[in-house]
């Protein structure tokens, strides 16, 4: 999230278009939605022109490709990750991150081994997850059903797209959206990592 927060903020200081002005994390996290053109759209007070999307869409990728790397993994995220596969479950990794930008980043944090498929989006960004899960989901029919599959996000498009492709959610307050929005989806919300997998475990 810190990436995402700096790129936009880098974002919006290279365009400089009325409207886009520095976002405190609170902030961000209040007024982001999906698709992300009304996230824009709710900053500028209209809806952005096709190329003021394409245009900003890419000078957010490209900030967003510099922060990333930077950061580091979530506390415990390796644990959850090893005791999740120490019980005998699978993982697989969705992310609306670009395909060939997400594996070396993933790489570079030295989890891949850890999913059985790791899948990025492919084609134009700002959509929904929903059809990109369906896919990810019918690619791994062979190893798990929908039905026994639980999404951990940390946006509310994660569970609405987990309840369209026939899977469980639960949702994670470190990304963003602020916890009372995920709330407002109905799906089971979690303040760590750890808690989100004790309740995808659980069925809470």
């Amino acid at each position: 999230m810190d990436a995402v927060l700096g790129a936009t903020n880098a974002a919006f200081a290279e365009l400089a278009l009325p409207g886009l002005r520095s976002l405190t994390l609170e902030r961000y996290r209040e007024l982001y939605r999906v698709p992300v053109t009304e996230f824009y759209e709710a900053l500028l007070g209209r809806a952005p022109t096709p190329g003021e999307w394409e245009l900003m869409d890419g000078t957010f990728q490209r900030h967003y490709a510099r922060e990333s790397p930077r950061c580091g993994l979530t506390a415990g995220a390796v644990d959850v990750l090893d005791g999740w596969l120490g019980s005998g479950r699978s993982q697989s990794l969705l992310s609306m991150y670009g395909h060939e930008d997400l594996v070396p980043l993933v790489k570079g944090f030295g989890i891949a081994d850890r999913f059985v498929r790791i899948q990025g989006r492919t084609g134009p960004s700002g959509g929904s997850k929903a059809e990109h899960l369906v896919r990810h989901l019918a690619a791994l029919s062979g190893e798990v059903a929908p039905a026994r599959t639980v999404v951990i996000g940390d946006a509310a498009d994660d569970g609405h797209a987990a309840r369209a492709a026939g899977a469980r959610a639960v949702l994670y307050t470190g990304g963003s959206h602020s916890r009372a929005s995920l709330a407002r989806t109905g799906f089971p919300v979690a303040d760590s990592l750890a808690e989100a997998v004790a309740m995808a475990e659980t069925g809470a």
